[in-house]
């Protein structure tokens, strides 16, 4: 009689404390990120602005799904390299139709408590990121014309001066 409780007790464990997503799909999702031309600094901040990874282009990078109770996770890539424009790119997660098995296995526990809390009801939109990098105009020179005043001439410059006439 006692086993037979014990064992309808784990079973019940069991089948409330997970639910379908969490059980078919997972919490952490890896990105590959890349860039062209390789090398590049990047850096990833989480919706809060905090900075959850920085390193150089190839990287793997494993990030949660979740940030927080019923809040899916927004991280931004930001991409840097000397001569080249900065870029930047999101990194979104959609509502896994896993999530939807609760109503037929996880129950509400599954549905309310388990998949919010883990994360487990979000997967990742884009497993490969790969940004191509922009060559900088900014620093190349232009020719500029100057006007200076007889006061800003350099002294040096005098003997090469010629007078207009009217």
């Amino acid at each position: 009689m006692i086993q037979r409780f014990t064992s309808c007790v784990l079973a019940c464990l069991i089948l409330f404390s997970t639910s379908c997503a969490s059980i078919v799909s997972k919490s952490n999702y890896p990105v590959v990120i890349d860039s062209t031309p390789s090398g590049a600094r990047i850096t990833i901040t989480d919706k809060k602005g905090v900075d959850v990874y920085r390193g150089n282009t190839p990287a793997t990078v494993k990030l949660k799904s979740g940030s927080g109770f019923f809040s899916k996770a927004q991280y931004v890539v930001n991409f840097e390299m000397e001569g080249y424009d900065s870029g930047m790119v999101p990194i979104e997660y959609k509502l896994d139709g896993w999530y939807f098995g609760n109503i037929l296995f996880g129950g509400l526990i599954g549905l309310l408590i388990v998949d919010p809390a883990t994360g487990a009801m979000y997967k990742l939109d884009t497993e490969f990121i790969n940004q191509t990098m922009s060559r900088s105009t900014a620093g190349l020179l232009r020719e500029e014309l100057k006007v200076y005043t007889l006061n800003d001439i350099p002294s040096d410059w005098e003997p090469h001066l010629v007078e207009l006439s009217e």
